[in-house]
């Protein structure tokens, strides 16, 4: 699971109030690199929850190797971000895999596995 589908996952648990954003409890992450896209990731930026991205980076900072480059705590304006900020929010978002784990909801604590990098958001009959 890429950190970039995280920012559009929400818990939809009955009686959720506050599903989003998921926490992260990675017990495998890994790096696959792919061919840096500006125009792709200056799409998705209006889009994203940024501290949501900033929140999911720190969870998994200590199984990243090698360690990503720094990004932000905030977006910069649009105008003003710099091309090696754009490289390395890109990495971030598309480069960083969580291959195994759990996303937890941060209102009922219900924990939604992510086996093969694949998380399972389906809810049981009882969480409808």
């Amino acid at each position: 699971m890429r950190l970039l589908t995280h920012n559009y996952l929400i818990s939809n648990v009955k009686g959720t109030k506050e599903g989003y954003p998921l926490q992260i409890e990675a017990e495998e992450v890994v790096i696959e690199d792919s061919p840096f896209d500006q125009e792709l990731l200056t799409g998705i930026l209006p889009k994203l929850n940024y501290e949501a991205v900033i929140g999911a980076l720190h969870q998994v900072a200590d199984k990243v190797e090698p360690k990503p480059a720094d990004i932000p705590e905030k977006l910069p304006e649009e105008g003003e971000i710099d091309s090696a900020t754009l490289e390395a929010l890109y990495h971030v978002l598309f480069n960083i895999h969580v291959i195994e784990g759990h996303l937890v909801c941060p209102d009922t604590g219900r924990k939604f596995p992510i086996k093969q990098g694949i998380p399972n958001m389906i809810l049981h009959e009882d969480e409808i």
